[in-house]
């Protein structure tokens, strides 16, 4: 727990490590929930620019193979495991703490309670350690829904908790775009010194494509869906387009679009096109007796309200034979959950959504990549010219901005992606890092 009069005793500690690493030219620093390790790496750069050293004297991390990546790639032989159950004291004197904490609920957000605010969560675990050794300064990065958690009490119990320890916080939603990179990755970066406040002011970067991280010599690959996509459509074709049956627009292409499960009329595409939108109608929820809900199954009766053929069930029929279409009870919610009602009578109803299929978008080279989470990076394709593949594990990385030798080539390609997308933009840190180091070289 934050002891005050413990708080005067570690500031002149600080204060006299402060003065020591300008002299010898070392920052001692930990790394907390250190994934990859994209935060130090980040620091170290900065730390560099400053003709100053960095010594990790501290890591924690949980997941398996985040510490084995860690391990390799830095040459660590201890990395601690959880952080809750490690106590403030073992922890050896450090100058900066480095943190990409996840963000959880706070169960007191907003009553203003403070350090107490904050327990339960893994931020409490951050506070308590600043609080008991009192670095020089920290730096925390988050995903940018940290802003509105709570509508807002989240962010202000963290950032008052960071105040009331004695610190001079900074903190802003920063896009990785901006920073050199071919990625846009929003997230919030909070910054604190013991010394000053300081400066989010950036210098604008070069914008760097996505044509820039390509590694041009990887070859597209040919599966049924790649050649399927691209013998009905030239490669320039879907450039930029998402790949999705529950949804329509100028920039998508459906499955039936290509024919990717089976030989489709021209009658059935304009029934499915025409389904698309219908399934969404509020007024089929109640001919059916349901509440509305996104996609609803419809019957023929209904179907041909809209669109008229004397072969109508023949076509439906059809095109659930080949998967396009599933022949369901409408479902009916029970709680905060939908169930099928199988009182009621079955309809036709698109079946395949955003995740269904090999990929789900095709990148323009000349645009940036979406942020990269683990759960779809592997659905995004990257247009080549002998047409498309998945994203390679070195592209991911050059999308951070990590170092050329940076190593996961021991990973399996899910458990590589799973670390990047939860990992860090690192010139993004080696900015805020640059701009919290000149709170104290002057």
């Amino acid at each position: 727990m934050y002891d005050v009069a413990n708080k005067t005793e570690n500031k002149s500690i600080t204060f006299l490590s402060n003065i020591n690493m300008k002299k010898n030219k070392t920052i001692k620093y930990i790394d907390l929930f250190a994934g990859l390790g994209g935060i130090r790496i980040g620091f170290e750069q900065a730390l560099e620019s400053f003709g100053l050293k960095g010594e990790s004297v501290f890591v924690s991390e949980i997941k398996n193979h985040a510490i084995e990546t860690y391990s390799i790639n830095f040459k660590e032989t201890c990395i601690n495991g959880d952080i809750t159950k490690v106590e403030a004291d073992s922890i050896p004197d450090f100058d900066y703490l480095l943190a990409g904490f996840p963000c959880q609920a706070f169960s007191s957000a907003g009553n203003r309670l403070g350090f107490e605010d904050t327990r339960g969560t893994l931020f409490f675990d951050v506070a308590r350690i600043i609080s008991r050794k009192r670095p020089v300064g920290f730096i925390l990065e988050n995903v940018e829904g940290l802003v509105t958690h709570d509508n807002g009490k989240t962010l202000t119990t963290i950032i008052s908790t960071l105040e009331d320890l004695g610190y001079h916080v900074t903190y802003g939603v920063l896009d990785a775009r901006d920073f050199g990179l071919a990625q846009a990755r929003r997230r919030i970066y909070i910054v604190g010194s013991l010394s000053a406040a300081p400066s989010f002011d950036f210098p604008e970067n070069e914008k760097v494509m996505l044509e820039n991280i390509i590694e041009k010599e990887v070859s597209g690959s040919h599966t049924v869906f790649t050649d399927k996509l691209l013998s009905h459509f030239k490669l320039e074709e879907v450039i930029g387009k998402q790949i999705k049956d529950k949804r329509g627009g100028v920039n998508n292409i459906h499955s039936w679009d290509f024919e990717l499960k089976g030989v489709v009329s021209d009658e059935q595409k304009v029934l499915l096109d025409l389904m698309l939108k219908q399934r969404r109608n509020k007024k089929w929820a109640d001919v059916i007796g349901i509440d509305w809900m996104d996609g609803m199954p419809l019957t023929v009766e209904m179907i041909s309200e809209f669109y008229q053929n004397d072969n109508l069930k023949e076509m439906l029929d059809d095109l659930v034979e080949k998967g396009y279409l599933a022949y369901e009870y409408p479902k009916k919610l029970v709680g905060k959950k939908r169930i099928y009602d199988e009182t009621l009578e079955k309809g036709y109803n698109i079946i395949t959504g955003k995740l269904s299929f090999e990929f789900s978008k095709i990148l323009d080279p000349k645009g940036v990549a979406p942020t990269l989470v683990a759960t779809d990076v592997s659905k995004l394709a990257i247009p080549v010219e002998d047409g498309i593949r998945k994203l390679t594990v070195r592209e991911g990385l050059r999308l951070f901005g990590f170092p050329e030798d940076y190593d996961l080539s021991f990973l399996k390609e899910p458990k590589a992606f799973d670390l990047l997308g939860n990992t860090v933009c690192v010139p993004v840190i080696r900015e805020v890092s640059k701009k919290l180091l000149e709170t104290i070289i002057r």
